[in-house]
């Protein structure tokens, strides 16, 4: 039996009361994730169920109760609060995928804290830009990251401590660090939880923009009224399953799907550090007998063009619900996975600033290969005109808006309440994501309204892209725009012209490549660098960035009227 029950019945009900009941919130009590998705757990008698699995490299293995859960929880906020770190403070976490991430998320949110997880691939610059932004006071780090802190210290003098928690004392620890250890630290069995209320900020996740830098988006406590009740319906968990969701809490889903939803409903959950490769993959799930897996369709892809035989060579019975989320899911994959797993993949569809799922294919519910599926009961949505910002008919296409007022809803960008403003048109939120509905309600994606690059679900900004080209000695201008590719969907591609005394070369391309994966991150690294005399631009000096994708992707190039004469 599906969590959900009928789609079409749930429709009819108001789902956040029900959210709402089942957590035993009323409006106006205190509300504080990292409480619910631990101690709560324990007084519903849970205290003892395994609440994450956790794999990493070289074989090692850790296994941590909803107790264990708790009390380390306790421990990292007790450590924040005796550092004097106030409600609100943003506590960053640059890790890769261990325990003490996970569980750091827990008890920053107990100390009234504002998480702020980054991904541990970025790079110095990437890292500098949103730390600064969030003036940012404890950074969370392992020896292998701290490196990349260090050399930007000096810029950053908000921030009070680098604590490094792998650190077993023997290295010599430099300005602002301190060694902390979850696993040897004396546990703190009580801790008073900071009483956050629905509007008490949680979390800070940095997404990519297209003029400008990252923006900071902020959500509250009450997202997780929304995150519950997705992930209990769309994701179908149930108290005896084992959970996989594939995504690092350095990007949303990481967070409200790979933390907050599972241990709010009590699950347990795994978690691999070991990288991907379609075997460790399938030896994961066979292993850990996994019952619903949540992936991207860079993933999903990147299994496919491993082949079909490998498939064979793993017990993949225990699977039993199969979602994706990060970009469109294309309609082979969907076919792919019902061939070799029995079962299809049920694509979802969010972004950072929804905070939770809003279109999504449910269980039960007839999935078309290719659609994003039908919008989450409590959430209004409709397709608007680019221009006038009103409805359009069916199978219309047009820009998706949402009514806003969803818990998980980000409350603003940090800094810049005018971008945030300028996201919501004519009573709408406009995610920026050109779709059309069909006849029976479900939702095709048709592609980006701006330039940001979705590689692999991850979205790269051109802007950031283009200001690290020009930090590189020999570049004298530079455009990105995305390229077609199979398995991440879209690629970053570099166009520059090189200043005198440069020559193109296989050489200067890896140097550029390198100088950027360094800088920014091996996501925002581009896949190909092509060498031009110059760009194309308008009278007024704006590079034409549609041109040069349009050639990409085999496109009209449209209205070129405004293109300065050579």
């Amino acid at each position: 039996m599906h969590n959900i029950g009928s789609y079409e019945d749930r429709l009819k009900q108001n789902s956040w009361q029900i959210s709402e009941q089942e957590l035993n919130y009323k409006p106006g009590d205190v509300l504080n994730i990292g409480w619910y998705c631990s101690d709560r757990i324990c007084q519903m008698g849970k205290a003892d169920k395994l609440a994450l699995k956790w794999e990493g490299i070289g074989g090692k293995e850790k296994q941590y109760t909803y107790n264990d859960i708790r009390q380390l929880s306790n421990t990292i906020g007790a450590f924040l609060r005796n550092l004097g770190i106030k409600p609100e403070e943003r506590v960053c976490l640059f890790m890769d995928r261990i325990p003490e991430l996970y569980i750091g998320f827990i008890g920053i949110l107990k100390t009234g804290a504002i998480a702020q997880p980054l991904f541990s691939a970025f790079g110095d610059e990437s890292l500098l830009v949103r730390l600064e932004n969030a003036e940012t006071s404890v950074v969370f780090t392992q020896k292998k990251h701290v490196g990349k802190v260090r050399k930007i210290l000096d810029k950053l003098p908000h921030l009070k401590h680098i604590v490094i928690v792998d650190d077993n004392g023997k290295s010599p620890l430099q300005q602002r660090e301190i060694a902390f250890n979850m696993d040897d630290a004396e546990r703190v069995d009580n801790f008073e939880v900071h009483p956050t209320l629905a509007e008490s900020p949680s979390v800070l996740h940095y997404t990519s923009g297209t003029t400008g830098m990252p923006k900071g988006v902020k959500h509250v406590h009450y997202s997780l009224i929304s995150q519950y009740l997705t992930t209990k319906w769309v994701l179908d968990l149930q108290d005896d399953d084992i959970y996989w969701c594939t995504a690092d809490p350095g990007w949303v889903t990481g967070t409200s799907y790979g933390i907050i939803g599972a241990w709010a409903l009590g699950v347990t959950q795994c978690v691999n550090d070991i990288g991907f490769s379609a075997d460790a993959w399938y030896r994961f799930i066979e292993k850990h007998k996994i019952t619903v897996w949540y992936s991207a369709p860079t993933a999903i892809r990147s299994l496919m063009k491993a082949g079909d035989d490998v498939v064979k060579n793993y017990n993949l019975s225990s699977l039993r619900h199969l979602a994706s989320v990060g970009e469109p899911l294309n309609a082979e994959a969907v076919i792919w996975s019902e061939k070799v797993f029995g079962l299809p993949f049920h694509d979802s569809y969010w972004q950072t600033e929804t905070g939770s799922i809003m279109i999504s294919n449910y269980p039960g519910m007839k999935i078309k290969p290719g659609s994003m599926g039908k919008p989450f009961p409590g959430i209004t949505g409709t397709i608007l005109n680019p221009d006038t910002y009103e409805e359009m008919p069916i199978g219309k296409a047009g820009l998706i808006g949402f009514k806003p007022g969803w818990p998980a809803m980000m409350r603003t960008y940090w800094n810049n309440e005018e971008t945030y403003q300028k996201k919501f048109q004519n009573g709408w939120y406009i995610p920026g994501d050109r779709s059309y509905i069909d006849t029976e309600g479900y939702y095709w994606f048709i592609g980006r309204d701006d330039d940001i690059i979705n590689t692999g679900g991850h979205l790269v900004s051109p802007f950031e892209v283009e200001s690290a080209l020009l930090e590189h000695p020999a570049v004298a201008e530079s455009a990105v725009v995305a390229k077609p590719d199979f398995v991440n969907m879209e690629v970053v591609k570099a166009f520059v012209t090189l200043k005198p005394g440069n020559v193109a070369s296989e050489e200067l391309d890896l140097d550029i490549m390198n100088f950027i994966r360094k800088k920014l991150s091996p996501l925002a690294m581009p896949q190909e660098i092509e060498f031009v005399p110059n760009l194309p631009k308008t009278r007024s000096g704006k590079i034409m960035r549609r041109v040069l994708k349009a050639q990409e992707w085999g496109e009209e190039i449209g209205d070129i009227s405004t293109l300065e004469d050579d």
